[in-house]
């Protein structure tokens, strides 16, 4: 029976290899007849377009498929066998992210670091993610949970940080999104040139390495008994996978997923040992990455060079990650237990909200009167007031309203699901809003607030009711909701990456508006966001009981007399409601959700009413003083204050993370 799951795993690998390439050969031989075909790989006719075609576009792409798909496969099994975590993946641990991010500073900033290699620019920023991502889970022993949480999460930061450069540099800004949503459309072989042999000189550093790093499925302390230096083996096995997915996003932008589904597959079929994984893995990641780019090219048609195929990989790898989930059990318990929270102080000073209220004002009169120009900063005051008063006092009190609400929002998602780092950005709530939205400019080329608001709320509730039900269905731990939410987060943003590179006219109303930008904001939107938040505000804090008891747990919570599944819907439809309306005014991306209730609790409010007034005191005050930064810091231009409250929450979460020894 052992002998037959080699073969196995080998039929079903030879089997995706050759349906991906079959597909590619009935597609070809479509562009180009057989007969010509050696003419055309070899020297092609100058005069025959289709020969030029086939030469320069068709083969070169397949070849790189193959040669991306095999080296994201096999740096997915080192890193999955290294760490023993079956969800580890370059997408994953956040490395493709640091890639990326360097890549776009340096071609921004620095385009002559390219001259000494782009291998090197994408090599430093992976390596820096990386060295980050285990200092923060060395904190916690290098729980697998935490490991792949902190990737998640990091790769949110770098691209906040990505959306950022974007905004600041329009004229890349089509190119951009289209090569860092994983872009396989060649127009020479210079990327086939480029990856083969870096390729090979990962396969043979990984089979020098293979029989130390087998020892690595005994425990720590018996490999170590065989006299196996376990820091420099796993170390070195990293490095090698850091460089095969530097290699492949430095050459085709970030192609998700496929890394954590080859090993998955390989091992499902029955190849146990981590030696034929080695072998599979790649096979089967080249063929998969070939069969998802001749879906994108038979779907897109002649769009299908701006239909990237890495965002695409993400609609088949984030259902993948999902499914994968319930295999990652902490050992002992919850890996991010319910009290993993900022500890309270031992008692609530008398004059705290007084303070919260004065820092509020304070950033609010800096908002309006505060300001930069050519000559300095000045105080406006008399006709200045009067003329920056008509665009300042709407920008603030959006930005005021939805931090208020966002801040509300997060301390609602943290009791319902008994989870610490909830919160609509983290869990993918934000997400279903932009999804919700664009499903609005998909009905109509002109939609209105109304329509708006009711399919960003109809976005958000699903979300937030997937992830409910999947936590009461499966009962999985808070860490793996948190994960959940991120996953699902990725399937949908792969949408929305998508129609961004597909070049709609709207594609930059809808990214300015992914960043959490107040540049929309004027009277109008106010008065509107005003009339949502002023009801939802008021009614939020009349649930305090309730969410002061559903931490307890479940029959607690019955045994007190809460009926858990209407308080339940009516929780998730006010968060939902918080969170559309919030978001639909400045977008996804603020952390004022996560920020916020964090902040409240460290401050000493513990029960649910002191915290969800402290909560919406300290989202409004960020997210004005993230909307005054964004304004003032690169004076005459500006980032969007959605982006510059998330550049403040995730190294919050991230230094959160690291405070649990």
């Amino acid at each position: 029976m052992q002998a037959s799951l080699p073969s196995r795993s080998v039929a079903l690998a030879g089997a995706i290899a050759a349906v991906g390439l079959a597909w590619a050969v009935m597609r070809l031989s479509g562009q180009l007849p057989l007969n010509l075909w050696a003419q055309a790989a070899l020297s092609p006719a100058l005069q025959d377009a289709r020969q030029l075609l086939f030469h320069y576009a068709s083969l070169p792409r397949l070849a790189t498929a193959l040669l991306c798909g095999a080296a994201l496969g096999l740096a997915s099994t080192i890193l999955q066998h290294v760490l023993r975590n079956p969800l580890a993946s370059p997408t994953t641990l956040g490395i493709e992210a640091g890639a990326q991010l360097a890549l776009v500073i340096a071609t921004i900033w620095a385009p002559s670091l390219f001259g000494v290699g782009r291998e090197l620019v994408a090599v430093a920023g992976a390596l820096t993610v990386t060295a980050l991502i285990f200092a923060v889970s060395s904190a916690r022993g290098f729980s697998p949970l935490t490991l792949t949480l902190t990737g998640l999460v990091t790769s949110l930061f770098c691209g906040s940080l990505v959306v950022t450069l974007k905004l600041l540099n329009q004229e890349y800004i089509s190119s951009l999104f289209i090569w860092g949503a994983g872009s396989l459309a060649q127009q020479d072989w210079s990327t086939v040139v480029y990856l083969l042999p870096r390729l090979l000189f990962c396969i043979l550093l990984t089979a020098l390495l293979a029989q130390p790093l087998a020892v690595l499925t005994l425990s720590d302390q018996s490999a170590s008994a065989l006299g196996v230096s376990l820091r420099l083996l796993r170390a070195l096995a990293l490095f090698v996978a850091v460089l095969l997915t530097a290699f492949v996003t430095s050459s085709v932008g970030v192609i998700g997923f496929i890394g954590l589904a080859t090993p998955q597959i390989a091992r499902l079929t029955g190849a146990r040992r981590f030696q034929d994984r080695l072998v599979l893995a790649p096979v089967i990641g080249a063929g998969l990455l070939v069969l998802v780019d001749q879906a994108v090219l038979t779907v897109g048609g002649s769009f299908a060079d701006f239909l990237p195929t890495g965002a695409v990989t993400a609609l088949l790898g984030a259902p993948l990650l999902l499914w994968l989930l319930p295999q990652l059990k902490p050992a002992v318990g919850s890996d991010l237990a319910p009290d993993f929270i900022v500890p309270a102080t031992t008692g609530r000073p008398a004059f705290l909200f007084p303070l919260l209220i004065a820092g509020l004002l304070a950033a609010t009169a800096s908002g309006i009167l505060l300001g930069r120009s050519a000559q300095g900063w000045f105080v406006a005051h008399g006709e200045i007031l009067s003329a920056v008063s008509e665009w300042r006092i709407p920008r603030v009190s959006v930005a005021l309203l939805a931090g208020a609400m966002l801040g509300m929002a997060g301390v609602l998602l943290q009791r319902l699901t008994r989870n610490p780092i909830a919160s609509p950005e983290v869990l993918g709530i934000g997400t279903g809003v932009a999804i919700g939205l664009l499903a609005s400019m998909v009905i109509s080329t002109a939609p209105s607030r109304g329509m708006q608001l009711a399919t960003s709320f109809a976005g958000a509730f699903l979300v937030l009711a997937f992830l409910l039900w999947r936590s009461v269905r499966s009962r999985i731990a808070p860490d793996q909701l948190l994960l959940t939410g991120i996953a699902l987060s990725a399937f949908l943003d792969a949408i929305i990456v998508s129609f961004l590179a597909l070049g709609d006219p709207r594609a930059a109303q809808l990214l300015a508006w992914l960043a959490g930008s107040t540049y929309r904001a004027d009277g109008t939107m106010a008065w509107m966001l005003l009339a949502i938040a002023a009801p939802l505000l008021l009614v939020t804090p009349l649930f305090a009981r309730p969410l002061d008891i559903l931490p307890l747990g479940e029959e607690t919570s019955r045994e007190l007399g809460v009926d858990l599944g209407s308080t339940r819907l009516a929780i998730m439809v006010l968060a939902a409601l918080l969170t559309a309306g919030s978001v639909l005014a400045i977008g996804p991306l603020t952390f004022a959700g996560l920020v916020g209730p964090h902040l409240a609790r460290a401050l000493g409010l513990r029960r649910a009413f002191e915290q969800l007034i402290g909560a919406a005191l300290i989202g409004a005050t960020l997210m004005v003083a993230a909307d005054w930064l964004g304004r003032m810091v690169i004076f005459p231009f500006q980032l969007p204050a959605g982006l510059v409250a998330a550049l403040i929450g995730v190294p919050y979460l991230i230094w959160h993370l690291m405070r649990r020894g």
